[in-house]
Formats: C-alpha cells, structure tokens, sequence
C-alpha cells in the first residue's frame, strides 16, 4: 500500500519587515490549535501559487500577491506524507483585516518570536530550516 502524499502551500506573509502571519488551526481543524504558516492543500491540477492565493482568500480573505519559493520539505506523518512548499508573499492592499472566519487566531510575529508558539511537524522542520537550525 503507497502512502498518500499531499502537497500544501504556505505563505511566508511578511507585514513590515521581519513581521510575518501566522495562523491557529481551529478548534475542529487535524491538529487543532496549533500555529501554521497560513495556506493549504493544492487541489489537482492546480498551480502551487494559485492554490496559495485561493486558500489565503477562502480563509482569511487575504489578496496577496506571492513571490518566489522560499523554501520546500517533506514530513512523514503516521499516514501520509505532506509535501509543503513555502513562498514569500506581500499584502496586495496593506489596509487588510486577517478573518477569523476559518482559523482561531493570528499574529503578526517576527522569526525570532516563533520558538514561543506550537506548530505541526511539518512547519516546525520550515521554521528550523528558515532559523538555520536544520543541518
């Protein structure tokens, strides 16, 4: 039996400089109340920027505008393995509200700060890999 592997998208969404989003999973969400780098899964067929712009609207009714790829992993899980590939990203207007439609929470955090919060494996390995931690 192969194992299902999903490919997923997140955005390094950066504010101000050195300020970038970061999500709660909802309370129902897998892996709830974690912190995430906000994106989601790329449906088949679909472009990888694409899918970023769509999930950003859907869930937090962002307009971005999504630059080069910063960085890709991949992390087995007990039944499947994620693909999840992070690209830089920009405000499209700078006047926009994050909804709270499909997340619990968000802040604004600087790279530094995000030892401070949980996340899934998966962007936990990111973040070591963006921190230099990951050798």
């Amino acid at each position: 039996m192969s194992r299902r592997l999903i490919r997923v998208v997140g955005a390094m969404l950066e504010q101000e400089p050195g300020k970038y989003l970061i999500t709660q999973r909802s309370k129902a969400a897998s892996l709830p109340l974690l912190w995430e780098f906000p994106g989601g899964r790329v449906h088949d067929g679909e472009d990888d920027r694409a899918a970023l712009v769509r999930e950003l609207k859907e869930r937090l009714g962002l307009d971005v505008v999504v630059g080069e790829q910063a960085m890709s992993t991949h992390h087995e899980y007990p039944n499947y393995t994620i693909d999840f590939r992070v690209f830089a990203c920009t405000l499209a207007r700078p006047d926009q509200t994050v909804s709270h439609a499909k997340v619990n929470d968000h802040r604004w955090v600087g790279l530094g700060e995000m030892s401070g919060f949980q996340f899934p494996d998966a962007d936990a390995r990111t973040l070591a890999k963006l921190l230099d931690l990951d050798h």
